[in-house]
């Protein structure tokens, strides 16, 4: 490889790193000298979460991809993927390894972003109950405010939610404290009078 191919492909590299942090949120990986490591609240995508593949130089892999029923994704030249219950980073990471496994590329530079949540929903004591686009850094009190606010009705300190993957609600204090998940079904209950 000429010096000139090395220092593009640095600088590709770099540029890329670049966008990935400005776009930081919870679910990107924290980059530390030359080692990436998933951010400690990092999120795992989920049937019916959209991710965006970028791989620098090769624009027929490149591009979004939704997470099917079976929880797959097909990316070209790298095959069905299972991408449900893995972060960025691990997708990242099997991507790679697929493309210089197949040897479609030698040392292909990777990302992968969410292009798009699945939705929360909101019912119960709310002004306009039902599905709403998930965005980073929801919490609780948020999550009501976009579904119009709490009715007259609604009980004052407590919210039911439902997180993806689980069975039954649980009760969380009407708080900016609690975070929103893509998926959770959150029910605002009637107060007793």
């Amino acid at each position: 490889m000429t010096p000139q191919v090395k220092g593009r492909r640095a600088r590709q590299f770099a540029l890329l790193i670049c966008m990935g942090l400005a776009g930081c949120d919870d679910t990107t990986a924290l980059v530390t000298g030359s080692t990436v490591a998933p951010a400690a609240t990092a999120l795992r995508l989920h049937v019916g979460d959209k991710i965006k593949v970028v791989v620098i130089g090769d624009d027929k892999i490149s591009g979004e991809y939704e997470i099917d029923q079976t929880g797959d994704i097909s990316v070209p030249a790298a095959g069905a993927l299972h991408a449900a219950g893995r972060s960025k980073v691990e997708m990242e990471t099997e991507i790679t390894r697929r493309l210089v496994d197949r040897q479609f590329l030698r040392s292909p530079m990777v990302t992968v972003s969410v292009a798009s949540f699945r939705p929360f929903y909101v019912l119960g004591e709310v002004e306009k109950p039902g599905e709403y686009q998930y965005h980073t850094g929801l919490n609780l009190l948020s999550a009501i405010a976009v579904a119009g606010g709490n009715t007259y009705r609604a009980n004052p300190s407590h919210a039911l939610i439902q997180r993806a993957g689980e069975t039954g609600f649980h009760s969380y204090p009407l708080s900016p404290d609690v975070p929103v998940n893509p998926g959770d079904l959150i029910k605002l209950p009637e107060r007793y009078f």
